[in-house]
């Protein structure tokens, strides 16, 4: 006597649905990641990060330099995030690892260069020798703002999106011919009915499955 087994057997249809709503899923993430993740970078890279004073004339008067002043990095390699996060869809297959790699890397360089700036004082130095007007003036008083450590943790979310990227890449649709701007699919053009006094186009109109005498 035979045995019917209990397990049910997973059906193609269900698998490629999950697998669809996974890859859904897993854009979304990577798309919030790396936008919210640029827009923090910029916004920070516009605030103060690091704060002194200068002598001048037998005195003191504060000086201070924003993110963009201490380093462009952080900015230029935020633009580069966003430009791949959208170019990941416009690519496939091995194009599309090497821009979800652009991604993360460019998280990573953000994210280094904002904590290098947070000790950095030569942006605050030349402040104090343009206001002094004396080259060798330096800043005293030296401090810095949270704000790098803002950018970094931005230039991380960037980065993490570009792990995302390189993990689930491949399940994301790209953009391609299939369907048109209203996001429809195209139909197939019907072929022009041919001559029928023509033989030649009265046997590819029958092999066409068609009545080559319908519009006579």
């Amino acid at each position: 006597m035979g045995y019917v087994s209990a397990v049910p057997v997973p059906q193609p249809r269900a698998a490629r649905a999950a697998v669809t709503s996974g890859g859904r899923r897993s854009l979304a993430v990577a798309l919030l990641l790396g936008a919210l993740g640029a827009t923090v970078v910029l916004l920070s890279a516009g605030q103060i990060w690091a704060e002194g004073t200068a002598s001048v004339a037998g005195g003191t008067v504060p000086v201070e330099a924003d993110g963009g002043a201490v380093t462009g990095v952080p900015t230029a390699l935020a633009v580069v995030g966003l430009a791949a996060l959208v170019a990941v869809f416009a690519v496939r297959r091995t194009g599309r690892t090497l821009v979800a790699a652009l991604l993360a890397l460019s998280g990573a360089g953000a994210a280094l260069a904002a904590l290098l700036g947070a000790s950095d004082s030569a942006a605050l130095d030349a402040e104090a020798a343009r206001i002094s007007g004396d080259t060798a003036a330096a800043v005293a008083g030296l401090t810095h703002t949270a704000w790098p450590y803002v950018a970094a943790a931005g230039a991380l979310l960037i980065l993490l999106a570009g792990l995302v990227a390189l993990r689930f890449g491949k399940s994301w649709p790209a953009m391609g011919g299939r369907y048109e701007r209203s996001g429809t699919p195209r139909t197939a053009r019907r072929p022009a009915a041919g001559d029928p006094d023509r033989p030649e186009d009265l046997w590819k109109a029958l092999d066409r499955g068609e009545d080559p005498t319908h519009d006579a």
